[in-house]
């Protein structure tokens, strides 16, 4: 099982430091929450596409690992078109539009070490009220990696299905989901104990787990 999905190369985009691409995923993030005119959103994407563009990313392999998320977002919006109104339909496709190649172009352009590295170290104050940076850091990166990774299984799932004639089935598609989510879940935290328990820091949090020891 792979969970880095870092397409290594040498752009601009490759080159910037991971904080600056972790910051300016969130400051955009909160941007495009924040517009609501469709003009905004359409450029916005426009954007996106640039950057994509200029990393260098094969469409290919951004449509592959967008694939999943964007059938949801299609009912997302088709939903609200129904329920809502086209407006709001058309600002949730331009906004998640944006959004997702965007999260994708964080992911495929930075290694894991170096988003580690950096939450680490954003995260060091935390270690006077008994938190681990550390442990903190591969959390939340692991979290972010296993995204993409579940729109993979969830590719493979689909198409599985699809051959199967099985495509209008749910159970046919949680199911296996849910099974094989747990078991990457379960060789990751295998992984990690295999690695070692790091030292526990001083503070609450860690005397409470010396102590278990």
């Amino acid at each position: 099982m792979t969970l880095g999905l870092h397409l290594p190369g040498d752009s601009v985009i490759h080159r910037l430091p991971v904080g600056w691409k972790i910051g300016c995923l969130l400051l955009a993030s909160t941007g495009l929450f924040l517009v609501s005119d469709p003009a905004w959103l359409a450029l916005a994407l426009a954007g996106v596409a640039i950057l994509v563009i200029v990393a260098r990313i094969p469409p290919s392999v951004m449509a592959r690992q967008m694939a999943p998320a964007l059938v949801i977002l299609a009912i997302l919006v088709a939903v609200q078109a129904i329920f809502a109104s086209g407006r709001e339909a058309l600002e949730l496709g331009l906004r998640f539009g944006a959004l997702l190649p965007l999260a994708c172009l964080v992911t495929f352009t930075s290694r894991v070490s170096d988003m580690i590295e950096f939450i680490e170290r954003i995260t060091a104050p935390l270690a006077r009220i008994g938190f681990d940076p550390a442990a903190v850091a591969l959390a939340l990166t692991l979290a972010i990696r296993f995204i993409p990774v579940l729109f993979q299984l969830m590719t493979e799932i689909r198409d599985a299905q699809r051959a199967r004639g099985l495509e209008r089935s749910p159970l046919a598609f949680f199911a296996p989901l849910l099974i094989r989510t747990l078991k990457m879940a379960h060789e990751v935290s295998e992984a990690i104990e295999a690695r070692g328990d790091p030292a526990p820091p001083d503070g609450p949090a860690g005397r409470s787990r010396a102590n278990r020891k």
